[in-house]
């Protein structure tokens, strides 16, 4: 956009310098063409003074008449130095006196003749007549002057009028460029300002930092922001009341079907009855069935509004905070070790001190939903190996886990982390949301979440980096 202003301004303002460039030549040609008039007419004024000069016929056939120039003559040639010759010629364009090497016609009629004539690299305006002398009888008298404007116009028409004009159009040309980049340089960095932001910052633009012609444009994104930011907001809070509202009697309900289904294993067990043998109440299977269930709904309502508190507007209400990498990656094996023994898992730790600046709640629920995904996933006696470190540069820490299970395809690598999305083929349950929840912390820190296949192309590694300095707001 401010790339077309610009060279629409440019063209606006040069096309009329050029336009005005062209008009001034024009006028100069026409006053020099004016100004040679003038001058053929004090040529013709002239010409009398020169039909005076000659005085008396040559004596001797072939020699030519005597000349004695009168003082108007003499006047004239004067004050044009080496610029001013004259010529006398019998009918036949023979020279009888004066300079040679002058070029013309013997005019047919008594009307003066006037034509241009180059020699030494001057051009001479040439009048030539035919008019009786006062002594010589009738003789073709020329007169020629190199002072003529119009040729000196056509000289010094590149010097004085096309190079002046073409620089002041160049000239003109690179103010307007600049002084267009500076007028727009407030419009560019609104622009920049606008398109560095977090897709989540809907804060409204200071009005008072942009010139006046933009505010109108500012205040429009000012209330387009407004009205986007009270609908993610009401989106927000029903999120939020929802899985707030859920999780309640989601835990409640839970609470009670873990009870009803160890008391259910117990009475089987003292009836002494097989487990798929029927009876006049729910089956084990059944209530397990149900409370797969419930716990599937609790980690949804938890993940829900993790998802919710994970907003960039909840975020920046609290401060950042240091945080050890290698504490948080030893919290995470005392957590899962429990369920990771269960199925036989090597769950292993290879961890180095790194320390940054970031939300740990935030952190800890990302890493959690990395570990859960892997200990979910690698089939029973795999390994899963939780890192941390600083990288070689210095500038960033990385968390890592690695697992030896199934994996993830690298075409649905990109798409893990969308929401509710599972990968072809996935065992067991899910929401699709845990992934989405850790994308979400890591933009929030500034930091780079990605995905690719583990040790030996087996398994999956999910890498975190981080920066060291505090993320600044977004």
């Amino acid at each position: 956009m401010t790339a077309n202003l610009r060279l629409r301004l440019l063209v606006l303002l040069i096309v009329p310098l050029s336009l005005l460039a062209l008009m001034g030549g024009w006028f100069g040609y026409r006053s020099a063409d004016e100004a040679s008039i003038q001058h053929d007419q004090r040529l013709l004024r002239v010409l009398p003074s020169l039909a005076d000069s000659v005085l008396a016929p040559s004596i001797a056939e072939g020699t030519p008449p005597l000349v004695a120039l009168t003082p108007s003559m003499e006047d004239f040639l004067r004050q044009r130095g080496d610029e001013a010759v004259y010529a006398v010629a019998d009918l036949q364009g023979h020279i009888q006196a004066g300079d040679s090497w002058i070029k013309f016609e013997v005019p047919s009629t008594p009307l003066v003749e006037f034509h241009s004539q180059e020699h030494d690299g001057l051009t001479y305006r040439v009048a030539v007549q035919r008019a009786e002398t006062y002594g010589a009888g009738e003789m073709v008298l020329v007169l020629a002057d190199g002072s003529d404007v119009r040729q000196q116009w056509v000289r010094q028409l590149l010097t004085h009028v096309l190079l002046p004009s073409v620089l002041l159009i160049a000239g003109a040309g690179i103010a307007i460029y600049w002084s267009v980049s500076r007028a727009f340089r407030p419009l560019l960095t609104l622009a920049q300002a606008v398109e560095r932001r977090s897709p989540r910052d809907l804060s409204p633009i200071d009005e008072k930092r942009s010139p006046a012609e933009v505010r109108p444009l500012v205040r429009s994104l000012n209330q387009l922001f407004a009205m986007v930011n009270a609908q993610a907001e009401g989106q927000r809070r029903f999120v939020a009341d929802a899985a707030h509202q859920l999780r309640t009697p989601l835990a409640a309900l839970q609470a009670q079907v873990e009870a009803w289904a160890l008391s259910a294993r117990c009475a089987k067990g003292r009836a002494g009855l097989a487990e798929d043998q029927p009876s006049f109440m729910l089956s084990v299977s059944q209530i397990e069935q149900l409370r797969d269930a419930t716990r599937r709904t609790s980690q949804l309502a938890r993940q829900l509004l993790a998802l919710s508190r994970a907003d960039v507007r909840n975020v920046q209400a609290q401060p950042l905070q240091p945080l050890d990498l290698k504490e948080l990656c030893e919290s995470m094996l005392e957590l899962f070790f429990d369920q990771a023994s269960l199925k036989g898992l090597d769950f292993g730790l290879e961890v180095a001190p790194a320390r940054i600046w970031g939300h740990s709640w935030l952190l800890r629920e990302l890493l959690s939903n990395l570990v859960e995904n892997a200990v979910k996933y690698t089939p029973a006696g795999g390994s899963v190996t939780l890192r941390c470190g600083l990288r070689d540069d210095h500038e960033w820490a990385f968390l890592e886990v690695e697992d030896d299970g199934p994996g993830v395809p690298e075409m649905e690598r990109q798409q893990i982390t969308q929401r509710f999305y599972r990968a072809q083929g996935a065992a067991g349950e899910g929401t699709g949301l845990g992934l989405a929840i850790a994308e979400e912390i890591a933009l929030l820190h500034k930091g780079r979440l990605s995905f690719a296949a583990g040790a030996h192309e087996r398994g999956l590694l999910a890498a975190l980096e981080l920066p060291l300095q505090p993320p600044a707001p977004a």
